[in-house]
């Protein structure tokens, strides 16, 4: 028996790769690199048919000549690295199988559709006619349709993406008419007995002896808008007559019912029992190779092994996921038997249901065993109307609550191809109205996010197409869509001829939506938050706050669904919750992380956390905790250097006491606190060591600055004044090393000239030079010491550990240390007025620093400075050159500079 289904049962048991189905067919198409990516799936929707259309005349009912169409060629490289760029794991490839249309292909052997059943000119994508082929229309060259679709399939696999398409098992188009299937497959219907309603095997119901009468239309609806053409004739042989998609009995069904489709017979008799084995009770606990193992022997209805065939057959040509239409109209039994086959073949197949009842919701994931349902009855419904001012923001948290327990399951969405635009005038009217709905939807779950295409431009869903309507982007005309073709460009993608707004609007969702598919908090822990409102004890009527966490990743989520007012809110974080995020009381830095311009602070006090937030009318804030107090000025600008980070740390007593401070400028800025941030995953703790020695009262209260360095770091270390004085020979070899001349002076001045005023005038510093110091290893102690030098009436002090004095391992002779001896003599200041520290250990790149560094210090022994006074001088048996060495001995120089 040459039958693909014979495998169907044998793969979902053994979980192989059921490869052998392409073999029947093409060879498979390799799978889809993993996507390395820490938080959550996003899915993008897009219109196959409408995507790379770039015609825009936009006639109703317009032929493909006249309005245009687009093709899977169209997905260029430059198109999905696009797509890629809004943080999309996979991409759902709407109205790819081979649906009813109305164009001639009889050419290559497919007959014509008729006008009467066929919604649309273009037709609808869920009357497949063909499930073995694709759309011709989406092909460059139809005969070659589905080597078209593969080749798609490969591109964006190496687009680091994965695919999804259409599977509709409830209904099928009404002339249904396979003329790819591989061999030993037959037709649906192709073996039904038509005497009567209903058969298990039938593949169809039946209106025994009567004919299909095609609907009788609304008195402004003629098929193609009243073009003549040959099959528009109000009939449609059809007898006996089926049953409609939608499960409507009647010969003739009412125009509003699907009357393009009829419904597939799943072994579920008229009077609605079963024909079939049901699932035992504790199916739902079993786990997905129990069900495969479960129906490994069963006796099953036709229709099932059909689509077992079907979606095998694109498993094996590389597929990577399927979105399942009206998939409650389809038994849960069959669900159960269907995944556990597609699991077998690939177990990270993403299977994505359309499911509107919430009572079924856990049976079709428990016992079909679907990854994701749509939320939309609750969820979706829910943001809808708090968007179009009919419901409170707080109202959408008893809702989410109601599938807390699947909540992971539940996808996401504001748009999709059934939906209204939320720009057009009867959803919000304006696309800006998604951005706070957008935020919450995407970051309040484990679940995945969908974005359908030009969502992220504010397309309206303007037009009359033809059969579709305006609100709506139409599914069932040849259409252009106005702004997504401004972002194609010509096939460009890249947005050239976008307006700012629609830039804008494509920016937030980029930021957003890349953050939520990247950070591990998406895939951790939920609580709602308490927003006070005007009165007490009660919640915000336009501000949904709420937390994420996982770990170290600690989230705080506010949206203002405000349109007009700014907020200024307060938002409550409960005891419980702040023992699950490991705080305890004091002031914790919250860093935005889609714009960065909202940053502000966590105060923890007697257990409870509070937050003052302000958000601007549709403004959100994705806020994280920090660690410790570090307040973050990122890309701060300079006249002088390249922008960089700088991290201010603050102690604990400065948010206790109204006491200014003394201040240490430390270079490699990103090495101090943070070890997410170093090349060797180790940081000095700056922050630790320092707060110790101040509970300890070891030292005088400090802030530390920390100066993140740039590419340019060793130029800008590297003295210009030690330079110019070595030898011709050594400047070139240490120019050759550092990429350039010093450019020392330029980094000190941003120091001096315009980070020390922004950090006294932002912060209650002492801003005098006896109470400011600097601090570096490495290089960063190369020009710690020449700051001080240099500018003696800002700094007095400078720790330099590990100092770096051959300028370069290239000159690494006592030659052009002695060389610059002239200049540190003359620049010195006088003893008494300023402070040294210098160390050095014995491993490393340490171990060469030792003949150089007793040179220096006989340098300032010369100059009159005291050894163990104003001149300290370490060596460290064993110590190296990195971070570890100099955090163990870090308490060492702190104690010189800070000394009480």
């Amino acid at each position: 028996m040459n039958r693909v289904t014979v495998l169907l049962a044998a793969c979902a048991l053994l979980l192989l790769a059921c490869s052998d189905t392409a073999n029947e067919t093409e060879s498979a198409a390799p799978p889809a690199p993993a996507v390395e990516k820490a938080g959550k799936p996003v899915v993008y929707q897009v219109f196959t048919r409408l995507f790379g259309n770039q015609e825009t005349r936009n006639k109703p009912w317009g032929t493909i000549e006249e309005n245009g169409v687009g093709k899977f060629a169209d997905f260029t490289d430059a198109a999905l690295d696009g797509i890629a760029e809004l943080g999309i794991t996979h991409i759902w490839y709407t109205g790819v199988p081979h649906h009813a249309v109305i164009r001639d292909y009889s050419d290559y052997g497919i007959s014509h559709d008729d006008p009467d059943i066929v919604k649309g000119r273009a037709g609808s994508p869920y009357a497949v006619k063909d499930y073995y082929s694709v759309n011709p229309d989406l092909a460059i060259d139809p005969a070659n349709r589905l080597a078209e679709f593969e080749a798609l399939i490969q591109r964006t696999h190496r687009h680091g993406m994965k695919v999804i398409i259409d599977i509709v098992p409830n209904h099928v188009a009404r002339q249904y008419e396979s003329i790819t299937r591989p061999d030993g497959v037959d037709n649906f219907g192709e073996n039904d007995d038509v005497s009567v309603e209903w058969a298990r095997d039938n593949n169809f119901y039946y209106v025994v002896g009567k004919n299909f009468a095609v609907p009788e239309p609304p008195p402004d609806y003629a098929p193609l808008g009243g073009e003549p053409h040959p099959l528009a004739d109000d009939r449609f042989d059809e007898s006996p007559a089926k049953w409609t998609g939608n499960g409507a009995r009647a010969p003739q069904p009412a125009f509003d019912d699907w009357f393009e489709t009829v419904k597939v017979n799943y072994g579920v008799r008229p009077d609605g029992t079963y024909a079939f084995e049901r699932l035992p009770e504790d199916a739902s606990e079993w786990t997905i190779e129990q069900h495969a193992e479960f129906w490994a022997n069963k006796d099953i209805p036709d229709s099932w092994k059909k689509f077992g065939d079907i979606l095998l057959f694109w498993t094996a040509k590389g597929v990577d996921g399927f979105r399942y239409d009206m998939a409650e109209m389809v038994p849960v039994e069959f669900w159960s038997y269907l995944n556990s086959s597609i699991k077998a073949a690939n177990p990270d197949a993403l299977l994505l249901a359309e499911v509107y009842n919430p009572a079924l919701y856990r049976d079709y994931i428990r016992l079909g065993r679907m990854d994701y349902l749509y939320d939309k009855v609750g969820f979706y419904d829910t943001l809808k109307a708090i968007m179009q001012g009919r419901e409170s923001a707080a109202s959408l948290l008893p809702v989410h609550e109601q599938v807390l327990d699947i909540e992971q399951h539940m996808l996401h969405f504001l748009e999709n191809h059934d939906e209204q635009r939320i720009a057009s005038t009867d959803f919000a009217g304006d696309a800006n109205k998604g951005r706070p709905a957008m935020t919450v939807s995407a970051l309040i779950s484990r679940a995945p996010t969908m974005l359908y295409f030009a969502q992220d431009l504010g397309e309206p869903g303007d037009g009359n197409p033809g059969f579709g309507a305006a609100t709506r982007t139409s599914i069932f005309d040849y259409w252009g869509v106005p702004t997504h073709q401004r972002w194609m460009n010509g096939g460009k993608f890249d947005g050239g001829a976008l307006t700012a707004d629609e830039k804008d609007l494509r920016d937030f969702y980029v930021r957003l939506l890349s953050f939520s598919a990247t950070n591990p908090a998406m895939l951790g822990n939920y609580h709602a938050l308490h927003v006070a409102g005007s009165a007490p004890d009660t919640e915000h009527d336009k501000v949904l706050a709420f937390a994420r966490w996982q770990a170290d990743e600690r989230l705080i989520v506010a949206a203002n669904f405000d349109d007009d007012t700014a907020q200024n809110v307060r938002i409550e974080i409960p005891t419980q919750l702040i023992d699950e995020l490991s705080l305890v009381d004091g002031r914790y830095t919250l860093n935005e992380q889609l714009y960065g311009t909202n940053n502000g602070h966590l105060i923890v006090d007697g257990g409870l956390g509070t937050i003052e937030l302000s958000l601007q009318p549709l403004e959100s804030a994705v806020l994280r905790i920090g660690n410790a107090n570090i307040v973050r000025h990122a890309d701060f600008e300079s006249e002088h250097v390249a922008t960089r980070h700088i991290d201010v740390w603050l102690p604990r007593n400065y948010f206790e006491t109204g006491d200014s401070m003394q201040v240490i400028y430390a270079h490699d800025g990103q090495n101090l606190y943070n070890p997410s941030f170093v090349w060797n995953n180790e940081d000095w703790d700056v922050d630790g060591v320092l707060q110790g020695m101040l509970d300890e009262n070891l030292v005088e209260n400090t802030i530390v600055v920390g100066i993140w360095n740039t590419p340019l770091r060793r130029r800008e270390y590297l003295p210009a004044d030690m330079y110019k004085v070595v030898s011709n020979d050594a400047k070139a070899k240490i120019s050759e090393v550092m990429g350039g001349e010093p450019l020392s002076r330029e980094y000190l001045r941003f120091l001096v000239e315009e980070l020390k005023p922004f950090i006294d005038e932002e912060y209650r510093t002492k801003p005098e030079k006896e109470h400011t110091y600097l601090m570096g290893s490495s290089m960063g102690g190369l020009i710690s010491m020449h700051g001080v030098l240099e500018y003696p009436d800002v700094f007095s002090a400078a720790a330099c550990l590990s100092t770096h004095w051959p300028l370069s391992l290239a000159t690494n002779d006592l030659d052009s240390t002695r060389a610059f001896s002239d200049y540190l003599r003359s620049a010195i200041p006088a003893p008494g007025t300023h402070r040294f520290y210098f160390d050095f250990g014995t491993e490393e790149l340490d171990g060469q620093y030792e003949p150089h560094q007793r040179l220096i210090d006989q340098l300032f022994l010369d100059a009159g400075y005291r050894a163990d006074k104003d001149l300290v001088s370490r060596k460290f048996e064993g110590a190296g050159h990195s971070e570890p060495y100099w955090r163990q001995r870090l308490d060492i120089p702190l104690a010189f500079l800070l000394r009480n």
